[in-house]
């Protein structure tokens, strides 16, 4: 019945999990859920009012445009000026998104031809990897590990990968190891692409959650990266608006148009009066902003404290609300992840659901008060382990 790309797909990891985690509450268990990166916060009030009043001017009714309404993507560029210091032409370096994951899922339409390769790191995002084989493309993984700093090693891929290489994807920070690429590294990618001929999808959904003073640098400032590369930025994590569907991609005007190209044979464009509330999101104080980094980390210390004091050897994130853990000896991602939920009710996403070097640790997730974390913690220390 079915298409040989869908026969061949790999039970989506996040639907797995909320099967899992049902079947846990249908047996009555309170479970807290660390798994899936959905903020457990509200959009803040400012961005709903005015959802609330675009939404009842019929003038948003209509189809949108398929790039994405001229002021959302002036405030995109005003935002990307102010806090990345970015200097893009709104009306050919901007486009608007139903969501990153509607981006990163369509991009390679616009790139890859059957047989190409796309460069794809690992453990990651699952839908670089889905998204290159809907288009027909052949993924080339990318191992991250830690010993590198969970960076990709430029220099491990083969010639004849690289000669048929037409796509690179990066994320930083990243998903879903929460590690942190610097200048020096971006600007190696850079150099890379042009000596490959490459085309750079910097994903940065998680550009704006931070901490500790931490500034995550954006790929497009570093020289030459408006040359190889686009930048996709997402309003879920940073707005709490991960039901909205509303993200931005920005970069070389060429690859925006033929990306731009792809999305109109396939989608209609975003909802107008989201894209209003889009709008007052970047051009409004970012204060809750920060008062969401506050209560991230918050949140990340007490975890971090609980996890060290059962012998767990957790590292504290410097940005994203994940916190990527090495399982304990004995036990592979999915058998500890299983042990989790199954004796404590707590949902952590295994590692080797974003890949093969995934393997060996598991993601939670900073989407519960410090109260249900530090109650987490002290059903964790009833195990044995």
């Amino acid at each position: 019945m079915y298409a040989d790309r869908i026969n061949a797909l790999p039970p989506y990891l996040f639907a797995t999990i909320d099967e899992a985690k049902a079947a846990q509450k249908a047996k009555g268990v309170d479970v807290i859920d660390l798994g899936v990166g959905d903020p457990d916060q509200p959009t803040p009030s400012h961005i709903v009012d005015a959802m609330c009043e675009a939404v009842r001017d019929p003038g948003t009714h209509r189809y949108p445009s398929y790039t994405g309404m001229m002021e959302f993507r002036e405030a995109v560029a005003d935002w990307c000026k102010e806090s990345r210091g970015l200097e893009l032409d709104a009306a050919t370096e901007t486009l608007t998104l139903i969501g990153s994951k509607e981006g990163v899922a369509h991009v390679p339409l616009a790139f890859i031809n059957p047989g190409d390769v796309a460069l794809v790191p690992d453990p990651a995002y699952p839908v670089y990897k889905i998204g290159t084989q809907f288009a027909g493309g052949e993924p080339y993984i990318m191992p991250l590990l830690e010993e590198n700093g969970f960076l990709p090693d430029l220099e491990a891929i083969p010639a004849d990968k690289l000669a048929k290489a037409k796509l690179m994807f990066l994320n930083y920070p990243n998903n879903p190891t929460s590690a942190t690429a610097d200048v020096k590294f971006f600007e190696e990618v850079v150099e890379f692409a042009k000596e490959n001929d490459v085309v750079v999808v910097h994903d940065n959904a998680y550009s704006e959650m931070v901490y500790d003073d931490y500034k995550a640098p954006s790929f497009l400032s570093v020289d030459g990266a408006m040359d190889v590369g686009m930048e996709l930025y997402s309003m879920s994590k940073t707005y709490n608006m991960t039901g909205w569907r509303l993200a931005f991609a920005v970069g070389n005007k060429d690859l925006i148009t033929g990306f731009g190209k792809a999305k109109s044979n396939i989608d209609s464009g975003a909802f107008d009066a989201i894209q209003r509330a889009g709008i007052t999101a970047l051009s409004s104080s970012q204060q809750c902003v920060a008062d969401m980094n506050t209560m991230y980390e918050e949140r990340r210390d007490v975890l971090l404290k609980g996890l060290r004091g059962i012998g767990l050897d957790a590292k504290a994130p410097k940005a994203t609300f994940y916190m990527w853990v090495p399982v304990p000896d004995g036990y592979d991602s999915i058998g500890f992840s299983k042990l989790l939920l199954e004796e404590a009710g707590i949902v952590a996403t295994p590692g080797v659901g974003f890949g093969e070097y995934g393997e060996g640790y598991v993601r939670f997730a900073l989407t519960q008060s410090a109260d249900r974390l530090e109650e987490a913690v002290g059903r964790m220390e009833k195990l044995t382990i």
